[in-house]
């Protein structure tokens, strides 16, 4: 969930949605949801996926929640693992920690930030090594750093002392989001062996995300295994293809991309990505392009062989993240969709295990 709402939408209705959706994924078997954090973009209007998952937490009770992903250089390293640890045990374990570097120019010019020169990245690297040694290390430290410096203070006065660790032993699994290809971001899940979590845009973009796994992995002399990478499609199941076309292209998906998300890609030079073919001009690449050529969508036996399809082209993983979209006012339509895709597709693959590289 980026989470994905037309611009415009009241913040309390949007939530109401986002909330909707995890509870209906929960009652569907669901294992996972992520929630994204953004602070500029009027389409993406969840500046604390920590509260939205708090309140999910309370109308859920077997799915793992996360935010899909932290931007660290955004936050306070000692605020942010203060604040995860706490909702840990909220979440009596339930909790994943996923981080990110950002990717919004709108958000790095909010916070003074140089995302173009890889300043965040950095940054995000950095913030990471205080938050994992804020919640493993129990002695006193300082921690100097180019960004900050961070203390694990020594008992105070008898009652101030650092108290708050995750419940989770040593901390909540932590996912690490890439958007640019190759990933810097994604190199770090590998070389720190996290989860990967990949925006799949086209094929070649996202084969070449298991590649930067794979480099980092290599300097830390890991091993990265597949069933840990998630990646992302956009994917709408009806019982008919003709339906999936009219309530996902017709509909709400296809209104969004086409507004939102493909205006951007071209803003961004990133619509060849999405081309089977570069002599495809910018143009022609729309909601019904990637509908073709992207997304999964169609009856539940389309769908599933769309999956098997691409499970094969980029070389197995191991969860595949769906996207959600505002159909606030069709909740029927895509409640309908997370349902076949539970019911009736996915399991199709629950034996299936990709190799380890």
């Amino acid at each position: 969930m980026m989470p994905a709402h037309p611009e415009g939408r009241d913040p309390y209705e949007a939530a109401q949605w986002d909330l909707q959706m995890i509870e209906w994924a929960d009652e569907l078997g669901y294992s996972e949801a992520w929630i994204g954090e953004h602070f500029t973009a009027t389409f993406e209007p969840c500046p604390a996926p920590d509260l939205l998952i708090a309140q999910a937490l309370t109308r859920t009770s077997q799915i793992k929640l996360g935010a899909g992903a932290h931007l660290l250089p955004m936050h306070h390293p000692a605020e942010l693992a203060s604040r995860v640890a706490y909702l840990d045990h909220l979440s009596q374990g339930r909790l994943l920690f996923g981080v990110g570097a950002s990717s919004v120019p709108g958000d790095w010019s909010m916070f003074d930030l140089d995302g173009a020169g890889g300043q965040t990245r950095e940054m995000t690297a950095e913030s990471l090594e205080i938050i994992l040694k804020l919640w493993t290390d129990k002695e006193p430290f300082e921690y100097k750093g180019k960004y900050w410096t961070v203390r694990g203070i020594e008992t105070m006065y008898e009652k101030y002392k650092r108290h708050i660790y995750p419940l989770q032993d040593p901390h909540p699994r932590i996912g690490v989001s890439g958007f640019s290809s190759p990933s810097p971001t994604l190199e770090l899940a590998g070389e720190r062996g996290f989860i990967p979590m990949s925006l799949n845009i086209g094929l070649n973009y996202v084969k070449d995300h298991w590649g930067s796994v794979l480099a980092g992995a290599k300097r830390a002399g890991r091993t990265p295994d597949r069933k840990d990478w998630h990646i992302a499609k956009d994917i709408f199941v009806a019982e008919t293809d003709e339906e999936a076309y009219e309530y996902g292209v017709k509909g709400d998906l296809g209104k969004f991309q086409d507004e939102c998300l493909l205006y951007l890609y071209g803003e961004f030079g990133f619509k060849k990505f999405l081309k089977h073919d570069q002599n495809v001009p910018d143009s022609e690449v729309d909601a019904e392009y990637c509908a073709k050529h992207n997304w999964l969508i169609g009856s539940p036996d389309t769908v599933a062989e769309g999956l098997a399809n691409f499970y094969d082209a980029v070389g197995g993983f191991g969860t595949v993240l769906a996207l959600g979209y505002d159909y606030i006012d069709n909740p029927d339509h895509w409640e309908k969709s997370m349902g076949l895709l539970a019911h009736e597709v996915m399991p199709r693959f629950h034996k299936l295990r990709p190799e380890a590289l």
